[in-house]
């Protein structure tokens, strides 16, 4: 009972009844303006920003061209070995001597390039159809060097055309030099078979590296020249390594695929 009228005392009582109400602290304002700048920057940047994703996948340093396998046309004993290997030879060269029962046979180049390997040494007898040489179609010793990236299938269709990419060559430590610089000239729209893929670089043995998940697309890739670096290329770092870049080298491609927006709105 007592409580009772203590409580309505207190409700009858006007003390206070003229202060000011205060609805938040300072603090507390603060807090919501910030909450509220930030809610209203995410909601601009899911309309129109967007996400910037890579693919990274197996590459290899070569010539525009590639490479083919030289195949004897002819059954026999080789009996000479007229080329060697980094020798650079016009088409229609004389690569081997073989000795038939029609005769002797010589093998020669089909294209103009760069013998990269010889699978034949002399006393060595070979069937007709034989791989005898890697041949790298270069006739010139400045062409310029290419990537051959193999992606995913899946992923080409979102790889743009002159998309930047970034290069780790396994001979030139990243860490010290950096990545080389170049931007996709062309896709191959059709997965390649490792037969294909052995035509292509001369070598049946890399297929199997590039085919492991799949069959893969061929990305061709531009290397970015600069004229102050001692390969002739663009690197990361502002030297790059102090010596020249190889064909058939391998590396590491991270390629920039189209920009994404990060949300997807539904309309009705």
């Amino acid at each position: 009972m007592q409580f009772r009228q203590q409580a309505l005392a207190k409700l009858q009582s006007p003390e206070e009844l003229d202060l000011p109400v205060r609805f938040a602290r300072p603090q507390g304002w603060l807090v919501l303006s910030v909450t509220v700048v930030v809610m209203a920057a995410a909601s601009v940047w899911a309309v129109t920003g967007s996400v910037a994703s890579t693919v990274s996948a197996p590459a290899v340093l070569t010539h525009g061209e590639g490479s083919y396998i030289l195949q004897s046309p002819a059954a026999g004993q080789v009996t000479a070995v007229l080329a060697k290997e980094g020798e650079r030879l016009p088409a229609d060269s004389p690569v081997l001597k073989v000795r038939t029962a029609e005769g002797e046979a010589v093998v020669r180049t089909v294209a103009a390039g760069r013998i990269t390997a010889l699978a034949a040494t002399i006393g060595q007898i070979i069937s007709t159809g034989a791989n005898v040489a890697a041949v790298e179609k270069v006739a010139d010793a400045d062409d310029p060097l290419y990537a051959t990236v193999y992606v995913p299938a899946e992923n080409a269709a979102s790889i743009p055309e002159d998309a930047a990419v970034d290069l780790t060559v396994q001979t030139v430590p990243s860490q010290e030099y950096g990545v080389l610089r170049g931007h996709v000239k062309s896709v191959d729209r059709t997965a390649q078979s490792a037969q294909q893929i052995a035509a292509f670089l001369g070598d049946s043995q890399l297929d199997e590296q590039f085919t492991q998940d799949g069959r893969p697309v061929a990305v061709l890739v531009k290397l970015d020249k600069s004229a102050s670096t001692k390969s002739g290329y663009r690197w990361s770092s502002a030297d790059g390594p102090p010596y020249g870049l190889t064909s058939m080298t391998m590396a590491t491609g991270s390629i920039r695929l189209a920009d994404q927006r990060p949300v997807d709105w539904l309309l009705p």
